[in-house]
């Protein structure tokens, strides 16, 4: 294995956990289904548990997008979004190794719930730490300045006692983290937005949140089409359904079924589907994974019919906390 990810978050727009009332219904369609399945005894709960899947029991979570992404030599998080404290918690207990840096962190743009944990990122606060900010958007430094600044948060950047340095990267350009090259793309977003291609010993990954996917044909995606090709796991946006695109044009986030239309053309090999919505409780993501499923199961189908030997995609529903490798 060559790289590992961790989503430390998979929320979008704002940091949301279903209300306790959500809970009960939730704990309460447990319990139907553990007596429903003709288990009546404590000694039949964990091998219940169990069967159920990690998403289906727990629910996705409520931080919003960061993603660690460690190599054999290295470590990267991609944004900053509430889900970074759970991260720094664990850097600074010593269990993330590496605890003393330097961080490299890289912003995909700056929207409030890719930046809302930045500052509880505890190495910002510890004398002699090296952060490194990386972003295509020439006022990077300005933005996260910004985060550190007074009504938002009491500590002003000046304060801070780690050294942190700003990189602004050219598009489309790669930039090497030890073992790692990274590069950025541009995705389908108001504001811009760049996806990360991230490579270490033949295997890459590809970071597409948040986009919305208008550019869909190679043709239509131009240079931005690298992004795409040669994946062995694609992370990708899917708060809506396919329906509500319509709805929501121009809001820069995607359904599930256009990121499996760009996974069967290009080859890639497995792709998770995040950026859920604030409001999405855990049955309706299970929702769209039933849509998403079935849409899956007909363009297989379809496929097969018509001797396009369409090759299989294999694909699920993030959830904070999951730990995928590559």
């Amino acid at each position: 294995m060559s790289l590992t990810m961790k989503y430390w978050g998979v929320r979008g727009s704002l940091p949301s956990s279903p209300s306790p009332g959500d809970w009960n219904n939730h704990i309460e369609g447990l319990l139907r289904g553990f007596f429903n399945a003709g288990l009546r005894e404590a000694s039949q709960v964990s091998k219940y548990i169990d069967s159920l899947g990690t998403s289906h029991l727990g629910g996705y979570g409520a931080a919003t997008t960061s993603v660690e992404v460690k190599s054999p030599r290295s470590r990267i998080i991609i944004d900053g979004g509430s889900g970074i404290r759970s991260l720094s918690e664990q850097i600074m207990s010593g269990k993330a190794g590496a605890s003393k840096g330097p961080f490299h962190i890289f912003m995909t743009h700056f929207h409030w719930d890719h930046v809302i944990g930045l500052p509880f990122f505890t190495p910002h606060f510890v004398p002699g730490v090296q952060i490194h900010y990386y972003a295509v958007q020439p006022d990077l430094e300005k933005n996260i300045r910004r985060v550190f600044e007074k009504p938002y948060f009491p500590v002003p950047f000046e304060s801070l006692a780690s050294k942190i340095h700003f990189h602004v990267l050219e598009p489309r350009k790669t930039i090497e983290v030890d073992d790692m090259k990274v590069t950025p793309y541009k995705l389908d977003h108001p504001d811009p937005c760049w996806g990360f291609r991230v490579e270490c010993n033949n295997k890459v990954y590809a970071h597409c949140v948040d986009t919305e996917g208008t550019r869909v044909s190679r043709e239509e995606l131009g240079e931005d089409l690298p992004l795409y090709q040669g994946v062995d796991l694609m992370y990708f946006d899917a708060q809506y359904t396919f329906p509500e695109l319509a709805e929501k044009a121009n809001w820069g986030h995607s359904a599930a079924q256009v990121g499996l239309d760009i996974a069967f053309r290009e080859g890639i090999k497995q792709v998770y589907f995040a950026h859920h919505d604030p409001g999405a409780t855990i049955q309706q993501v299970q929702e769209l994974k039933r849509q998403t499923l079935e849409y899956y199961d007909w363009r297989l189908n379809t496929a097969k019919e018509n001797n396009e030997g369409l090759h299989p995609v294999q694909w699920d529903f993030a959830y904070e906390g999951l730990t995928v490798k590559i």
